[in-house]
């Protein structure tokens, strides 16, 4: 049985604990309502050029002078998986959420016979996938959100892939990353960027005019040149948006768990108080008990 002092001093230290995680978890709180709202605003654009490319593209399928971030390069030997964590941790399970789903993909890849490049987009996927992955790990990107999350720290990851994609160091590029739902509630989004994927837009296209014939467009310039405009364009702003939905699920998440911790260290500081007193009531009455014996006996 533990003595009064080493009690206390676990009192004392989860009570020290508890209110390091409520003050985390209050932080959060704050940065999870700016990150929530700029993922909300960023949602509708992305969502908008995508459908809009949707349609350029469609027009273009299986033209000779179709862009190669639209018709690839006519394989899909080599992979690269764009991997996007945090940098930091007690986040619960938002980091381990994504991680899972890169190792399934990539186990599935090179069960398929692909080649499997990963580039990592935070500290902690890289932590967690240099385990079994650690030829596969091209490269690591850390602190993109310092001071704060930019758009041109999204263009700068954005050129990156695209260069290596004109270097001929892959042939499909796939993002993963956390869709915000809500503070307890994040979706694994595995989105493929290169080539562009017309099922994706499809599918995010609203079907309030479904079962109406589609409205015919005529392009100024060509659908070509604009397509060649607006296909890196659009890499950066879902690589923006990935972010910012990142950036949004990892605040949740951590609020979420901190405010476990808060409630489970009010738990332990109760179950701790109780043994000590119990303790300290034992000890009383034993000593009680040997001075009313030591009188007795004389």
């Amino acid at each position: 049985m533990p003595s009064l002092k080493d009690l206390k001093i676990r009192i004392n230290s989860t009570k020290n604990t508890q209110k390091i995680t409520s003050a985390m978890k209050m932080v959060s709180a704050a940065k999870l309502r700016r990150a929530q709202e700029q993922a909300e605003a960023a949602r509708p654009y992305a969502e908008r050029m995508e459908k809009v490319l949707g349609s350029l593209a469609a027009s273009m399928a299986g033209k000779d002078n179709a862009p190669a971030l639209l018709a690839g390069r006519g394989s899909d030997a080599v992979h690269l998986l764009v991997v996007m964590t945090s940098d930091r941790g007690l986040c619960g399970a938002f980091n381990s959420s994504i991680t899972r789903q890169a190792r399934k993909m990539a186990r599935d890849l090179k069960a398929a016979g692909k080649q499997v490049k990963i580039l990592c987009v935070g500290r902690k996927g890289r932590d967690q996938l240099k385990r079994e992955f650690p030829q596969d790990i091209i490269g690591t990107i850390e602190d993109v959100a310092k001071p704060r999350l930019t758009f041109e720290a999204a263009a700068k990851i954005a050129v990156r892939i695209r260069d290596m994609f004109e270097a001929a160091e892959f042939d499909v590029c796939t993002i993963i990353y956390n869709k915000f739902k809500s503070a307890i509630a994040q979706i694994v989004t595995p989105q493929q960027l290169i080539p562009f994927a017309l099922a994706s837009a499809n599918e995010n296209a609203p079907t309030e005019n479904a079962g109406v014939a589609s409205t015919l467009y005529e392009y100024e310039p060509d659908e070509a040149s604009i397509l060649a405009d607006l296909l890196p364009r659009n890499l950066s702003m879902q690589v923006y948006r990935a972010l910012l939905e990142n950036s949004a699920s990892e605040q949740g998440a951590r609020m979420t768990a901190m405010d476990n911790a808060t409630r489970n260290a009010g738990d332990m500081i109760n179950k701790l108080t109780i043994n000590y007193n119990r303790t300290r009531q034992a000890n009383i009455t034993k000593e009680l008990i040997e001075i009313i014996s030591g009188a007795e006996a004389v």
